[in-house]
């Protein structure tokens, strides 16, 4: 079968290649997908740069991608809650990527039904953003009538975010480009800040919530809008200890986390706020409740771009330029 595989650490076009590999085993817990559409995420091609490779080196070549839509077309024995044919969609584990192939052997238990008004190209733009974003919100403990800032609102990540925050009952604030204005708008914000316009940190005070999807001083700067006990989830910024630690990062790379985050620990005990660096796990219960809320239409799968398998090269490269409108999908079919 064909499959895209990372040949070495370095810019896109020269360290992946399509290679012809052997039909993945299956294992008694596991589904063999025939996958049909796998969308790109952020961390694909930061994997294949090399920023990852302090947390796990790769041996190459390497399998790449984790969000998967497709159909099952073998089982294994011990599988219980799927059967041939059933279509489904999942966000592989982190310890398990390879989406982008004809083929991948999964866990049931990270995987879901598809919902059933979705397309496979627009099932396969949810997993990723949508268990972040779940994961995150649970983190911060958002609650109805909470006000939350999610950044970057037409990006993948936030275009699902503010759908989602909407149906926990919040407050949604949020920021994008004069362009951008008004489609966001549309995916339920209730407060729209232009950045190019306005200053956020002069329109908002007092959120319960900072979402943080874009790192640097954006995560700092939180602090300055956060109420006191607030919560500040990041996906983008420097890890906590706690999640250093289950990254198993060693201590001298821990130390260094700690010093760098010494005035990011300083902001925290002086809003006596809540700080946690999101790494998302695969979770197939969890995408179960997506599905349920997806097809009773509260959210809509938000595309940017759809590329051909053949194009992987030029999707993760549109990727990387961070302008996409919502999520860009490979269709494998």
């Amino acid at each position: 079968m064909k499959a895209l595989q990372i040949t070495g650490y370095g810019e896109i076009a020269q360290n992946v290649e399509f290679r012809e590999v052997e039909k993945p085993n299956m294992g008694n817990h596991q589904l063999l997908i025939e996958v049909h559409a796998a969308s790109i995420n952020p961390v694909d091609y930061k994997i294949i740069e090399g920023a990852m490779k302090n947390i796990k080196k790769l041996s190459f070549p390497a399998p790449v991608g984790f969000d998967v839509a497709g159909k099952v077309v073998d089982k294994g024995d011990n599988v219980t809650n799927f059967n041939l044919g059933d279509e489904i969609f999942a966000r592989v584990p982190t310890d398990s990527p390879g989406t982008f192939a004809e083929m991948i052997a999964v866990d049931q238990q990270v995987v879901c039904q598809k919902p059933s008004n979705l397309s496979y190209v627009e099932a396969a733009s949810i997993p990723l953003v949508g268990l972040t974003t779940v994961q995150s919100f649970q983190k911060a403990k958002l609650k109805s009538g909470d006000k939350v800032l999610i950044h970057a609102g037409s990006g993948g990540v936030g275009s699902f975010a503010i759908q989602y925050a909407k149906t926990q009952g919040a407050y949604v604030y949020t920021t994008t480009s004069t362009k951008n204005v008004d489609w966001v708008k549309d995916l339920g914000a209730d407060r729209v800040i232009d950045y190019k316009k306005e200053d956020y940190l002069e329109v908002i005070e007092e959120v319960d919530v900072v979402y943080d999807t874009l790192g640097g001083d954006y995560t700092k700067d939180a602090f300055k809008i956060l109420k006191d006990g607030g919560s500040v989830v990041s996906i983008a910024g420097d890890p906590d200890n706690e999640t250093a630690k289950d990254l198993g990062l060693n201590g001298l790379i821990r130390f260094l986390l700690k010093l760098k985050r010494f005035k990011l620990d300083q902001l925290v005990k002086e809003k006596n706020a809540y700080y946690k660096f999101v790494m998302m796990h695969a979770d197939g219960a969890q995408l179960n409740d997506l599905r349920e809320l997806i097809e009773s239409k509260y959210i809509s799968a938000v595309i940017d771009r759809e590329f051909p398998f053949t194009e992987a090269v030029a999707a993760l490269e549109h990727v990387k330029k961070g302008h996409a409108k919502g999520k860009v999908v490979l269709n494998m079919k």
